[in-house]
């Protein structure tokens, strides 16, 4: 994935689908901590080796990490800046919700601003 312009809504929506899984957030987690190899994530989720290489095939395949082999091992790194950005988003809390609109329905209060079409 080429991130040194903005990225478009389409590559946006392909990005959130490659972290669309709570074990793929698991894998990018861990990968923005340093690089890991398929036997590091068996210990660390207690999965084995298929399940975590067919999570990070889909990752890698869209650019968001990438391997280098050392020997018998599959060393995983991450290459799109962004994510640890979106799992510092997903992870933060959120204690109160955005207020409502002074023209809500809930509310029964106030009036559109915008145009009424009918």
């Amino acid at each position: 994935m080429d991130t040194c312009q903005k990225l478009s809504i389409g590559q946006n929506v392909e990005l959130l689908k490659v972290i669309s899984h709570p074990v793929r957030i698991r894998i990018l987690e861990e990968l923005a901590k340093g690089v890991k190899c398929v036997s590091d994530f068996e210990d660390l989720f207690k999965l084995k080796q298929p399940n975590i290489s067919q999570h990070l095939s889909i990752p890698r395949q869209s650019g968001v990490v990438d391997y280098y082999v050392d020997e018998r091992l599959r060393c995983y790194f991450l290459v799109d800046p962004l994510v640890p950005d979106l799992l510092a988003l997903l992870g933060k809390d959120y204690h109160e919700t955005l207020p409502r609109p002074a023209c809500c329905p809930v509310t029964k209060r106030g009036t559109y601003p915008g145009e009424r079409r009918r």
